[in-house]
């Protein structure tokens, strides 16, 4: 069965999705053709266990994701992107419990959580969109304007998406199982929307601001991940599955690309933002290299007085700071204050 906008049919008949299970006119879900097998633990039957498995692992890696984020104290926009890696984090941690079947679809409360989880969908692709703006500083970063535009937007992006999705589930104002257009704007159409408008504006910024290409080998590989995720879940799945005698399906292989594409999101980010060490606060005390003939000039033992002593050779006065005068510091572009201010060769200056 072919995919058709506004219909979930030929989706839910390729890929096992979290909403399947409530959409369609017989009342009972969407049935997949072919699915992953389950396996029992203790008296639990767990569903799509190998894709549980990718989730736990893409939980792990994203904590780490954020520390690192969070440990760039000076960087640009990382306040902004940290909250996409909250999202996709908390997003994937519903999703265990979903997919696997631990929230059984049968339970009351399985349509909100799926909702829930459609909100978060949705909203971590907004949060993705605005941060492909940050780097154009239409607003200064990690400052409150910046920040709660980011969170509102979000917010509301969730709320329209929730109110969408358990309107359709539960057959509310108008929406039902069987119409699902707008649904299906929310679920799929948008995060391609936010996809596609995030790489072009990195594309844009990459070429017109930054001297560096290298930023583009992450995109590239972030996009290719990304479309492989699409094309192995919506075209695929079902001879995968097959092919493998149900143990894996397109679902397993949709997570783990996703999960490949947000972390080429993290390393392109980490390409293209820079430290600024003199307003950096790390765990290891910095290693200084020293050249200052004030602080290297051997010392005497008699402490006789040299008569071509630094302090008297009338040139410029020797500065601690970055080697004689300070120049190589201060006017070097490393700095706040340096000429190289906005952004720099290897990334944002910040």
């Amino acid at each position: 069965m072919g995919i058709s906008f506004g219909s979930f049919d030929g989706v839910c008949s390729t890929a096992a999705l979290v909403i399947c299970p409530l959409l369609g006119a017989s009342g009972q879900g969407i049935e997949p053709n072919c699915y992953s097998r389950n396996v029992q633990i203790g008296s639990t039957l767990i569903f799509q266990p190998s894709t549980c498995f990718v989730h736990i692992v893409a939980i792990i890696m994203t904590a780490i994701m954020i520390y690192h984020i969070r440990s760039k104290y000076t960087a640009v926009g990382r306040k902004e992107i940290v909250m996409f890696f909250w999202l996709y984090m908390v997003i994937e941690l519903l999703a265990m419990f979903l997919d696997s079947g631990i929230i059984p679809t049968a339970n009351v409360s399985y349509p909100w959580f799926a909702a829930v989880y459609t909100g978060l969908i949705a909203a971590a692709y907004c949060c993705l969109l605005i941060n492909g703006f940050v780097g154009f500083q239409f607003a200064e970063d990690g400052t409150p304007l910046s920040l709660w535009f980011l969170r509102l937007s979000c917010l509301f992006i969730f709320g329209v998406s929730f109110l969408i999705a358990i309107a359709t589930f539960n057959s509310f104002i108008g929406f039902s199982p069987t119409k699902t257009t707008a649904l299906f704007i929310v679920y799929l159409i948008w995060p391609i929307f936010c996809v596609t408008t995030y790489t072009l504006s990195q594309l844009v910024l990459v070429f017109r601001t930054l001297d560096d290409r290298w930023p583009l080998g992450d995109i590239i590989f972030g996009i290719a991940f990304y479309t492989i995720a699409q094309v192995l879940l919506f075209a695929f799945s079902v001879t995968i599955c097959n092919a493998i005698k149900h143990y894996l399906d397109g679902l397993f292989f949709f997570t783990l690309c996703v999960l490949l594409s947000v972390m080429m999101v993290y390393k392109y980010w980490d390409s293209i933002t820079r430290e600024d060490l003199e307003f950096s606060v790390g765990s290891k005390a910095a290693v200084w290299e020293v050249k200052d003939p004030l602080l290297t000039a051997p010392v005497a033992a008699d402490f006789e007085e040299d008569t071509t002593s630094n302090y008297h050779t009338g040139g410029t006065a020797a500065s601690l700071v970055g080697g004689v005068s300070g120049g190589q510091y201060y006017y070097g572009g490393g700095g706040k204050g340096g000429a190289g201010g906005g952004y720099s060769q290897g990334g944002y200056g910040v």
